[in-house]
Parts: C-alpha cells; structure tokens; sequence
C-alpha cells in the first residue's frame, strides 16, 4: 500500500479575488489563467509504503524536493518571491540547478526540455497509487498543465481526467481536517503537529493500536550529501503564557511576519485551543448540572464559540446541546486592514490584513540582541538601575528568542516537508478511522476491511467557503478531453 503525497512552491496565483469566485467554474478559470502564467518553482512529493511485516501502521518514506526551472516565459509576483525568501528558498540554486521543463503539451521533436520531469510524473501515474494533497485544487491545475497537458477550458472535463489519471483515487487532507477530524484549525502545520501530538499522547498512555510509525530510508555514501534532515520537536508545554497572533492560530500566516509582536508558536497555539476546549466542556458541564438542579435559567453566556477566531467557526467539534447562544467572532486586532488574503496553504479567505508583505529584517533582530547582552551585563554601581536594565534585557531576549524561532520554523519550509506533513496527517487520520470501525465491527462481530482508508472523503477536494466539496468524478455529461486521451494511451501503453 503506497501513497503519493504533492506539494508545490509556485511563482505566483494571480487575482486572489477570482480565486475566490463565488462560481466554481469562475474559480476554475482564474486557477487556469494563473497556472497558464505561472510556474511551479520548486516540487516536494513523499511516497509512503506500509510495512506489513513491522508493527500495525508503520511506514516507511521517502521524501523529495525538487528544484525546477521553467523554460518559457512567466510572471513572477514579489509577493510570492518575499515569502520564498523569507522561507529559506534559494533562488541562486533555482537559476543554476533547476530542472528544466516546459508547460502544456509535449513539443516533440528535437525539444527535449523537461523530459526528465514529465518521466517521472509519467511514473507516478502508472504507480496507480492514491494521491494525498491539502487544499488540492490548485496544485492539481500546475500539475496538469506544467507536466501533463494544457488545462481543459471546463471544469467539468478536468474532474473526468484526473478521475482517470489517478484511478486509486485523490484525498484532500484539507477536507479531512476540517469536515472529518474537525479540528479547530486546518492549515497544513497545525494539522499536522496535532495529529504528531495525538499519536504520541496515545503511544506514551499505552492505549490500544494501530498507531502510526514512521521509518525513513537509509542512504549511504555520496546519496547521503543529497539529505537534507529537518527535526520535528514535540510539542512543548505552555508554562510560559504568551499572548498569541489570531491571525496566525486562525490561518497559519500573518502579514506582519517576524515583526509581529504576537506569538506564532504554533504547538502553544495548539495547547491553547486544547485547554479552551476544556474549558468550555467544563462550562457546559456545570449548565448541565445546574438546570438538572432546578437552578433556573442561565443568564451568562453559553456561546461555545465566544473568543474563536473567525475562520475557527465552521464544523469545530461541537457538543449538540450547546447550539445556542452568543456567537462571538473576534478578529486580530494586530492586522487592522481590510482585504481578501491567503493562508499559509493557500486558502483564500476573508481577511483582515491589505499587506501581505513580510519584513525580514535581520538587523532589526540583531540591535535587540545587543541591546539585551549590553543590559544584562551594565554595572555602574545602581542596584535600581541594574534591576531596571535586567529587566529590560530580559524583555529583549525573550522578543528575540521568539522572533528567531519564527527564523527557524521558517527554514523548514520546504515542498517535500509539506508533502510529508501532508501524508502524515492522512496516515493518522486512516488510524483513527480503523480504530474506529474496529470498534464498531467488535460490536457487530464482523471483520474490519483493511483497504477502507477514508472512504467518506475518497475523490473529495476542499473548497475554500463552500459547505461542499468539489467531487472528482467523470459526469455522464462531460467527456474527457482529446490531449488527456491521447496522452493515456502513451501513459498506459508505456511508451513516452
């Protein structure tokens, strides 16, 4: 069993507006136009295969990050190239070493730029494995038209190709976390550092399998010099209360960047929301109580959303009997602007925030740095003034202790990474569902069917702001389209 994970570094998407078209097939044409006029820049991808001689759920992955260089012409935003930067991409290594390749169609030929690039996507169709994405739709519109083919002009045509291209199926984990897990939040990140936390809580409590284990492959020689290793530390505690960035717990970016005086720490933001859960069942608990007791009506709120950001809202786990009252939306008072924006997945939504600009300034981080050393060791002779400049120091290096964790979270970013991060959490979420139907099969003494996987969300791609998915399925009124066809055959036929 092996699954096929995909993330993409990409030039630019164009009108964020369009993106967010009320009309589908007016989001379809606006995600063509960009994909058309853009380029992928850098593509990660993460193959998991179950190890069925090992422990329940062990997998063993690889990962892969892949540098390219598109042959033709193409926009790039600034907007797009400052967060790359801010990101640790290398834009000298992109313009040296990248993979060559050329969008749309095969040129045929003499033309042979990108051959290398569309084998293997080639391959990876002929795997006939299932394809893991989060928030899919776009990436599956850059795949199609920089390594496949030119984008069909309807919507309807696209799904009945990628039907057929991935005949095993395609997930979103996107729609997974939000529609199935129901976490408070979905972007990539906090999914997957909850769903880390939730198996490790699991394995250390001793509760009963599957849980997921994960091997990587074991490179010798010069193939080592090609890993490059990004650590995973587990969530810390949260002794140490920081007031946190809303719009970076409710959507995993935030414009101010490094500069924001608000925390980022996405495992604090995690333990916060836990603990706010908690919270709120504890308060629902004690209303429970106190009307079983005859205490009368209740006059204090019972909104279970009071203080939920506004994108935290829809299909957070809630408790049936607490569906009314109050609902309080509050917004990130640090981003006062008004506009429609991105999140760290590329999610459009209803924003805050105009600038999307991130300062990255180094110097900046450096002068507090200095500053709180120049403090911490001043003695002129002044108890008061001693005490006063420690504080003040302490005060600076915890400013630069968070701002230069946010320096090193924003060094993992990678596409493999994110491609990794995203089969993780649909690995979790295949274990959870089985300990699920495990359960329920025990009660009806049936067997659990080993393949299931997730099949509530099979072929099922999220839709930023709509209650339902795009279903990729091929219409009884839609045909596919002539280029897919004839390039099926070639896939198929094992010719390329």
């Amino acid at each position: 069993m092996v699954l096929e994970e995909t993330r993409q570094e990409l030039s630019g998407l164009g009108n964020r507006k369009a993106l967010l078209a009320e009309s589908i097939e007016d989001r379809y044409k606006a995600i063509c136009h960009a994909a058309r006029s853009r380029s992928i820049l850098s593509l990660g991808f993460a193959c998991f295969k179950k190890q069925d001689q090992k422990v329940a759920d062990t997998y063993l992955v690889q990962v892969y990050n892949l540098t390219l260089l598109c042959s033709e012409e193409y926009i790039i935003e600034p907007q797009s190239v400052q967060f790359l930067v801010q990101h640790g991409f290398d834009f000298n290594k992109q313009y040296g070493h990248g993979i060559p390749y050329c969008k749309g169609n095969n040129r045929g030929g003499s033309d042979d730029r990108g051959v290398h690039i569309r084998a293997l996507f080639t391959e990876l169709l002929r795997a006939r494995k299932p394809l893991v994405l989060h928030n899919g739709l776009i990436d599956m519109a850059f795949l199609y038209q920089c390594f496949y083919a030119h984008l069909p002009e309807r919507l309807a045509t696209f799904t009945a190709d990628l039907s057929e291209m991935f005949p095993a199926g395609i997930y979103d984990t996107k729609y997974v976390t939000e529609f199935e897990l129901r976490l408070t939040a979905s972007y990539l990140e906090y999914a997957f550092k909850k769903c880390k936390l939730d198996n490790s809580r699991s394995l250390t409590s001793g509760a009963p399998g599957p849980h997921v284990h994960i091997e990587f492959c074991q490179y010798a020689g010069h193939m080592s010099t090609y890993v490059d290793y990004k650590e995973c530390p587990d969530v810390a505690s949260s002794e140490r209360q920081t007031e946190i960035c809303q719009r970076f717990s409710a959507f995993g970016w935030c414009p101010n960047g490094t500069q924001c005086p608000l925390s980022h720490d996405t495992d604090l933001i995690i333990l916060q929301d836990e603990k706010g859960k908690e919270d709120k069942r504890k308060k629902r608990k004690r209303q429970r109580d106190k009307r079983k007791g005859g205490g009368g009506e209740i006059t204090e709120s019972s909104s279970i959303f009071h203080g939920a950001p506004q994108n935290k809202i829809p299909h957070m786990d809630v408790d049936q009997e607490e569906t009314s009252g109050d609902h309080h939306e509050e917004t990130a008072e640090s981003c006062p602007d008004s506009a429609a924006v991105m999140d760290s997945d590329g999610t459009i939504q209803q924003t805050e925030g105009e600038s999307m600009t991130a300062d990255n300034d180094e110097n900046e981080m450096r002068k507090d740095n200095s500053d709180s050393r120049n403090s911490a060791t001043s003695d002129d002779g002044s108890n008061a003034k001693n005490g006063a400049e420690n504080r003040t120091g302490e005060a600076a290096r915890e400013k630069f202790t968070d701002a230069l964790k946010k320096k090193v979270d924003a060094g993992t970013h990678r596409a493999g990474f994110d491609a990794f991060m995203t089969g993780y959490i649909f690995a979790c979420s295949c274990t959870l569902t089985k300990k699920e139907e495990a359960a329920a099969a025990e009660e009806k003494e049936q067997k659990v069917d080993e393949q299931s996987w997730l099949p509530t969300c099979l072929n099922k791609v999220y839709l930023s702001g709509k209650a339902a998915p795009l279903n990729v399925v091929k219409s009884t009124f839609s045909k596919s389209s002539k280029a897919h066809t004839q390039k099926m055959e070639m896939v198929w036929g094992g010719r390329m």
